[in-house]
């Protein structure tokens, strides 16, 4: 089974994407040349640190065995190995989209992400 890893993206900014069948990245990505993901272990940080107060993101998985050699794990925040996408992400390689709403604490509620 291909291992997942996460995109956050504003509901309106995804939507596009999916009627386009697929995803060039967000402002940020385009700026730095790359499509930023996240690990698992990696996701909750990354939407407190780049997301705080955003309501109406969704969080997207996608298969690493579909992304080829555009996929790599470079460092970044805290030493960290991230995933980056130097290509455009193509919809088959996404295994689902789910809401990722803010709590009553102001913080996102991640849905389980195993599956």
């Amino acid at each position: 089974m291909s291992k997942l890893i996460y995109k956050i993206a504003p509901r309106a900014l995804w939507q596009a994407a999916e009627a386009a069948g697929v995803f060039d990245g967000a402002p940020i990505d385009h700026a730095d040349g790359y499509i930023h993901f996240s690990t698992a272990a990696q996701a909750v940080e990354t939407a407190s640190k780049h997301f705080a107060g955003q309501d109406d993101l969704l969080l997207v998985a996608v298969e690493t065995d579909r992304l080829g050699d555009a996929l790599k794990y470079e460092v970044s925040r805290g030493g960290d190995l991230f995933p980056h996408l130097y290509a455009s992400l193509p919809m088959a390689a996404v295994r689902w989209v789910k809401p990722l709403p803010l709590g009553t604490d102001g913080k996102h509620q991640f849905p389980e992400m195993n599956a």
